[in-house]
């Protein structure tokens, strides 16, 4: 479980083909600090640390998680948002987050505003209904809140600090992102028999 509030950005330092997988080794200022076997949140996606080996350690990546997410799209210097996972007793900054990335969307439109980027995405999969305005949605790893909806997509507000500190500061028209939707609105619609939750 995490919250969606980003520790760290990660460097892609090298990916390797491993049968239907990919191992991806990256640097990050807290690898000191990681363990392996530990679940740590890669632009949303739980991934279990491998190997470490002094400021670089490998995760692996398998089939379904390339599929569903934007981690097989990842290349050699990319920025990767990272997040360990939530310690029972920690404040919950952000919102309740899986790491179960349901889907992703492209970004369509990047505007600066008065202190603030407001950023749109389309979904690539349509899943509406997964959403409210001024509700939490998951996007690369980052909880954030919902600005607004519709049926093609949604959009959210980041702060300079945001966008400093995770890979937002690296979108631009056409990139895919990660989409973990409101856990809570996964149950709602699971339990509901005319729209029933299914990912992609």
């Amino acid at each position: 479980m995490f919250t969606g509030i980003i520790e760290t950005l990660a460097k892609v330092e090298k990916i390797s083909p491993n049968q239907s997988n990919i191992d991806i080794s990256l640097s990050s200022s807290i690898t000191h600090e990681l363990k392996i076997d530990q679940s740590v949140s890669h632009n949303g996606v739980c991934l279990t640390v491998t190997t470490i080996d002094g400021d670089i350690y490998t995760v692996t990546a398998i089939k379904e998680t390339l599929e569903k997410s934007n981690i097989g799209k990842l290349q050699t210097g990319d920025l990767v948002n990272i997040e360990r996972s939530l310690k029972i007793g920690d404040r919950l900054d952000g919102h309740m987050v899986q790491g179960h990335v349901d889907s992703t969307a492209i970004c369509e439109n990047i505007t600066e505003e008065a202190g603030s980027w407001l950023f749109e995405f389309k979904y690539i999969n349509p899943k509406s209904y997964l959403v409210v305005d001024k509700g939490s949605i998951c996007v690369n790893g980052v909880s954030l809140t919902v600005v607004k909806q519709n049926a093609q997509g949604f959009s959210v507000a980041i702060i300079p600090y945001t966008y400093e500190h995770t890979n937002f500061k690296q979108f631009k028209k056409g990139t895919i992102v990660n989409i973990e939707f409101d856990v809570i609105g996964k149950y709602i619609a699971q339990l509901n028999r005319e729209k029933p939750y299914q990912v992609n």
